[in-house]
């Protein structure tokens, strides 16, 4: 549990109010407002240079962006733009791209680079801290929150060791897609607002196999309430820097939880807990749409409940609970789809265990980790309920029913986002009158299994499925499922058909990927494709199964 036992740090409420400055802009943003509590409320690296070091003391450096040699706008979130008040970038000089590409700072911003530590895989690994990402600084948007801007793929920071800061598009492309598909699946999510090519090429060994190839540099600009994740708070705790986690938990109270009172003696507790619940009610998404992070160490996970560094990540295809993106993770599969409720807990753990320097009330921090397995209980059972067009799980034949699914989609590869999408199209008031198979063929990669004793624990299965299901009208209940159970996912062979065309510079397919993308639940006439299982040809190809962390 890594539990320590020390003396609380007395309260010392942080004042930061809200900075406003205006600069010219392009298009209809002709003002901008900036927010800086961040870099007021916490303290500075006093060392401005790029030069790998450890940084202590500080919550960030302030380092410029890199500049590169021709940025081109290659996708753009329209949605999140407007939200923020800045246009789309009309050409290549736009001051826009010139500020989203790293060659411009806005002006009145200073950005930055944070600090923080890690446990990566289970081992804890020091000073980590932005090596390739640079905060552009908070920007208040129409409707008055307040968002970071981060550009990844910037350039060096002082937490680079040693490598260039530097993003290749295939990655970069990734994390802009999968950004938004998140978004629009409705899963907690940073966003993404541009992705830029840069002119530049990056070398990067891809397979880590001593053969490093020359790939086009791009940079994505990320956008969330903020960057904090649970190593921001790890790093002082491993070093004894009470009076800079302590700052750090005060402000992130303060300005990123308005149920909460910072001055409250309680605070602290109050504040642990609706990170535990909001993680799980996370994971319980991620678990809804078959996503697998790849990488949940304890740097990659947001204090608000939100997925961010999309790094080897995937989508859950055929439904295998042992089956991890990360070619890294490969031998030990630590964060593969069926454990990733027990990591986000063990990471939680670890993170109360650096609470623990503020607090001498372990039982309390206990118990407030307790409630994340609580939480996790109740927004999945609730989310399989939704899934499967049942009112609830409450029954123990319901139950039952969710357990020997598992079973039964473990016994030959079915698809986990087209058999749920599949089962709403079966009738439950009128059982008997069509196979299931008809509804349920399209999410088997091999049909013949069908005819065997796979297809008969199908047909039983489906028969004790419509018993249950037929408590609501199945146009309630297909209406249900339809909002719960994606068609369309950002699977990691449509990301890299995309990735082959931008590459060469076409981005038809990147554009087309992203339009069908931003309506998940909704079918599309003309855009089958975009809703078939993975091919035999990506079975083992690079990019479309498992990815490496090279980016």
């Amino acid at each position: 549990r890594q539990i320590r036992h020390l003396v609380s740090a007395s309260l010392k409420p942080v004042n930061s109010p809200l900075i406003q400055r205006e600069s010219s802009g392009p298009g209809p943003c002709m003002s901008i407002a900036l927010s800086h509590r961040y870099t007021e409320s916490l303290p500075a690296d006093s060392e401005r240079s790029r030069q790998p070091r450890i940084v202590e003391g500080a919550a960030y450096s302030f380092v410029d962006p890199d500049p590169v040699s021709q940025p081109r706008l290659l996708a753009w979130s329209t949605a999140l733009g407007d939200s923020l008040g800045i246009a789309r970038p009309s050409e290549d000089q736009d001051a826009w791209l010139q500020v989203l590409s790293g060659n411009t700072r806005w002006s009145g911003t200073s950005p930055y680079a944070n600090c923080y530590g890690g446990h990566q895989f289970g081992q804890w690994a020091g000073q980590l801290g932005d090596g390739r990402a640079i905060t552009l600084g908070e920007f208040v948007d129409r409707s008055g929150s307040i968002h970071e801007l981060q550009l990844k793929g910037a350039g060096r920071t002082p937490y680079s060791r040693g490598a260039d800061g530097r993003a290749v598009l295939r990655s970069s492309l990734r994390e802009y897609l999968c950004s938004e598909a998140m978004h629009a699946l409705g899963v907690p999510t940073t966003r993404a607002l541009s992705l830029i090519t840069t002119g530049d090429d990056v070398v990067r060994d891809m397979f880590y196999d001593g053969n490093p190839q020359a790939e086009p540099g791009a940079i994505v600009c990320h956008v969330a309430p903020s960057f904090l994740r649970l190593g921001t708070f790890e790093l002082p705790a491993s070093r004894g820097d009470t009076p800079l986690l302590r700052q750090l938990v005060d402000y992130s109270i303060e300005h990123h939880e308005p149920d909460i009172d910072h001055r409250d003696p309680d605070a602290l507790f109050a504040w642990y807990e609706a990170i535990c619940r909001r993680t799980a009610r996370l994971i319980a998404e991620w678990t809804r749409v078959g996503f697998v992070h790849g990488v949940m160490n304890t740097d990659n996970l947001s204090i608000h409940g939100i997925t961010i560094d999309y790094g080897p990540y995937g989508w859950l295809e055929p439904y295998e609970p042992g089956w991890t993106p990360n070619t890294t993770d490969a031998q030990t599969s630590r964060y593969c789809f069926g454990r990733q409720p027990a990591i986000a807990q063990w990471n939680l753990s670890r993170f109360g265990g650096a609470l623990t320097h503020l607090t001498s009330d372990t039982e309390r921090l206990e118990q407030c980790l307790a409630s994340y397995a609580e939480e996790y209980e109740h927004a999945s059972q609730a989310m399989f309920a939704s899934k499967l067009g049942l009112v609830d799980l409450q029954s123990e034949a319901r139950q039952q029913l969710l357990t020997d699914l598992f079973d039964l989609l473990s016994m030959t590869e079915t698809d986990y986002t087209l058999f749920f999408r599949g089962l709403g199209a079966v009738p439950a008031e009128r059982p008997g009158e069509a196979e299931p198979q008809a509804a349920l063929m399209p999410a088997y990669y091999d049909p013949a299994a069908l005819q065997g004793e796979v297809g008969q624990a199908l047909r039983d299965w489906v028969a004790r499925y419509q018993l249950e299901a037929k408590q609501q009208p199945d146009a309630v209940r297909q209406a249900d499922m339809q909002r719960s159970n994606p068609l369309y996912v950002a699977r990691n062979y449509l990301a890299q058909l995309a990735i082959d065309e931008a590459e060469q510079g076409r981005t038809e397919e990147l554009h087309r990927l992203i339009q069908v993308l931003e309506n998940p639940y909704t079918e599309q006439p003309g855009m089958e494709r975009y809703a078939e299982k993975r091919p035999e040809w990506a079975r083992h190809r690079a990019g479309c199964s498992a990815l490496s962390c090279s980016s």
